[in-house]
C-alpha cells in the first residue's frame, strides 16, 4: 500500500473514532501519531543558487544541473548540495546526515570569497555568521537538524543596547516529523512584516518560557527560539523584548547551509502499545493525571494523559524505582497497598514554570523518581542503594548540554522519531567529568550518572531524578507528560505488567491527549529550561 493508499485508512479510521467519541480504556497506553509533510528540495536548491550568485567570483565552483545517471536519493543527483556539504561540515560537523534543508546564520559565499580573495583562514568564523559565535551545539539525522549559537554582549553592528550582560544563546530546529498534539494554544502569535515576504506564514510568539519564531520553508517546519522572560530586563534576566532584536538578526542571517535528500518518511499513526502479559505483585500505580489534591497551580487538577510518546528503557539502572511527588508527599493521604509500592503522577505540581498541558498553563515540567527500598530478602543492599543508584539512557541519542548546564538532554533523531528526554539534579561537575556535554552519543542503557540532589549547589534538593520529555510541534518543543512513557517503559524492566489503583477516573475510559488529522478535526480543535524540582 502506498503513502498516499496509508494516509487515507488512517484518515478514515480516525475519522470513525472521532464520531465514537475516540475513548481510551483506562489501561490502555498509545503510543504518539506523527505527520511527515513532503519536502521540496528543488525550491531549496533554487534558493542555494540565489545566494551562491551573490558572489560572481565562486558562482562558477558549483554545479547546479542535476545528475540524471543516479538515484534521486543519492547525493551525488544535487551536486551543488554535495558540495555544499563538504565545505561546510568542517563547521557543523554530519550536516548531510539532514534529511531537511539546513537553514543556518552562515554566509558559505561570503567565507569562499574571502577564501579566494586570500583571507587567512585563520580569521574567525563569526565574521560569516553575523557576529554569532562558533556553533554549540549542532545535531542532524533522518528527522531534522537542531543548532544553538550565541551572541555576546555588544556584539553585532546596529544592534540595540541591552541590559542583560550575558551572550543570549538561539536555537533553531528544523524538522521532517511534526507530533500530532491537541493543543488548544498551538498554531497562534502575530506576524513579523520584516520577514513577511521571506517567510509568509512567520508568527512570533512567547511560550513555555520561550519567544519563538515559527515559519515553513521548503515544506519543513521551522521554529527559532530563544529562552526569555516576558518582564522587565535586568543584568542577569533576559526580558523577551530584548531577545526580539537578536532573534531576528539570526532570522535575517539563515541561509542554506546543507543537508541531504533522503527517501521520504512516513506518517507515524497513533496505536496501542504492546505491554507484558504477566502481572507485577508489587507495582502499583495511580491513573496519569492523578497529582496530589490541591498540589497544582491555584489547586488545578493534573492532566490525563494516555500515551507514551516513545518506547525507551527506563532512565534508573536498577529497579525498584518510584515516581512520587518530592515537592508535596505529606498532603499524599492515598492508602499504600499493603504490599508493594504505588506511583502517583507529579506532572503538573505547582511551579512557575509554563507547561502548556497543565491547568492554567503553569506547573512542573516533568516526573520526580527516587530509587526504591530493597525488597525483603535481597541479597545485599548495593541492588537499589539510593546513594548508587545508576541513571542510564534512555535511548540511543545526542547528548544537547554545555559545561556549566544543570540538566542533560538527550535527543533522539530518527525516521519514526525527533524527541527529547531531560534530565536534572546530577551534579555538574561530574558529568563534565563523564564527558556529558553537547554532541556525545550514548547508547540505550549506558549509565550516564548516579540518582543525586544537586540544585544550584550539592544538597539542593532531595536525592531523586527530575526526568521530562519534549517534543516537535508547529510552536518548536514542548513539554509533555512523560507519566505513562515511564510506566510503560518500568513494565519492560521488571518484566511485568503494573496495577492501576486508585479513584474512579481509573475505571472510566479516558479522552485522547493527541489530534486527529487536520481534516478530520473540528476546526476549534486544530493545532494552530529552568530548574525543576
Amino acid at each position: 500500500m502506498n503513502r498516499k493508499a496509508n494516509r487515507f485508512v488512517w484518515r478514515a479510521l480516525a475519522l470513525l473514532s472521532l464520531l465514537a467519541g475516540y475513548p481510551v480504556a483506562a489501561d490502555e497506553f498509545r503510543s504518539p501519531s506523527l505527520t511527515a509533510p513532503r519536502i521540496e528540495w528543488r525550491a531549496a536548491i533554487d534558493q542555494l543558487r540565489t545566494e551562491i550568485n551573490a558572489r560572481p567570483s565562486i558562482a562558477g565552483d558549483f554545479v547546479f544541473v542535476p545528475r540524471r545517471t543516479v538515484s534521486r536519493f543519492d547525493p551525488r543527483a544535487m551536486p551543488a548540495l554535495l558540495q555544499l556539504n563538504g565545505i561546510t561540515s568542517q563547521f557543523f560537523r554530519g550536516i548531510a546526515r539532514s534529511a531537511v534543508p539546513v537553514l543556518l546564520p552562515f554566509d558559505t559565499a561570503a567565507y569562499l570569497d574571502a577564501q579566494r580573495s586570500g583571507v587567512p583562514s585563520s580569521v574567525s568564523i563569526v565574521r560569516y555568521q553575523a557576529d554569532f559565535n562558533p556553533v554549540d551545539m549542532f545535531d542532524a539525522g533522518p528527522a531534522g537538524y537542531s543548532a544553538a549559537f550565541s551572541l555576546e554582549p555588544g556584539a553585532g553592528d546596529g544592534m540595540p543596547s541591552r541590559v542583560f550582560a550575558r551572550p543570549v544563546e538561539v536555537q533553531i530546529t528544523g524538522s521532517a516529523l511534526i507530533y500530532d498534539i491537541a493543543d488548544p494554544t498551538g498554531g497562534k502569535g502575530e506576524p513579523v512584516k520584516a520577514f513577511s515576504a521571506q517567510y509568509p506564514d512567520i508568527r512570533r510568539f512567547i511560550r513555555e518560557g520561550y519567544v519563538r519564531y515559527a515559519f515553513t520553508r521548503f515544506g519543513v517546519a521551522y521554529v527559532v527560539s530563544i529562552q526569555c522572560l516576558d518582564s522587565v530586563a535586568k543584568p542577569r534576566r533576559l526580558a523577551c523584548k530584548e531577545a526580539y532584536p537578536v532573534a531576528e538578526r539570526f532570522l535575517k542571517a539563515l541561509r542554506v547551509a546543507g543537508g541531504s535528500r533522503m527517501r521520504p518518511l512516513m506518517d507515524v499513526t497513533s496505536d496501542a502499545m504492546d505491554r507484558p502479559p504477566a502481572r507485577s505483585a508489587e507495582f502499583t500505580y495511580r491513573p496519569s493525571g492523578d497529582i496530589i489534591p490541591n498540589s497544582g497551580y491555584r489547586k488545578q487538577n493534573g492532566h490525563s494523559d494516555v500515551m507514551a510518546y516513545s518506547q525507551i528503557r527506563f532512565p534508573l539502572e536498577k529497579f525498584p524505582a518510584i515516581v512520587r511527588s518530592q515537592s508535596y508527599a505529606r498532603r499524599d493521604k492515598s492508602e499504600a497497598p499493603t504490599r508493594g509500592y504505588v506511583w502517583r503522577d507529579n506532572f503538573c505540581e505547582s511551579r512557575s514554570f509554563e507547561v502548556w498541558q497543565c491547568g492554567g498553563g503553569y506547573g512542573h515540567q516533568g516526573e520526580d523518581i527516587v530509587a526504591g527500598e530493597c525488597p525483603p530478602g535481597s541479597e545485599g543492599s548495593e541492588r537499589c542503594d539510593p546513594k548508587q543508584q545508576g541513571v542510564v539512557a534512555v535511548r540511543d541519542a545526542t547528548v544537547i548540554r554545555g559545561s556549566k548546564d544543570q540538566a542533560a538532554t538527550l535527543q533522539v533523531n530518527s525516521r519514526t522519531e525527533h524527541i527529547r528526554f531531560r534530565y536534572m539534579h546530577m551534579n555538574p561537575s561530574a558529568m563534565n567529568a563523564d564527558g556529558l556535554v553537547n554532541g556525545r552519543l550514548v547508547a540505550e542503557g549506558e549509565r550516564i550518572g548516579v540518582v543525586s540532589n544537586y540544585l544550584d549547589h550539592p544538597a539542593g534538593t532531595s536525592r531523586h531524578l527530575h526526568f521530562d520529555v519534549q517534543v516537535f510541534t508547529r510552536d518548536g518543543w514542548i513539554w509533555v507528560s512523560p507519566y505513562v512513557t515511564l510506566i510503560s517503559a518500568y513494565e519492560r524492566l521488571i518484566r511485568a505488567r503494573g496495577r492501576e489503583t486508585g479513584p474512579e477516573i481509573a475505571g472510566t475510559p479516558q479522552p485522547m491527549a493527541h489530534a486527529l488529522p487536520e481534516d478530520v478535526v473540528k476546526p476549534d480543535q486544530r493545532e494552530g529550561s529552568s530548574e525543576e524540582n
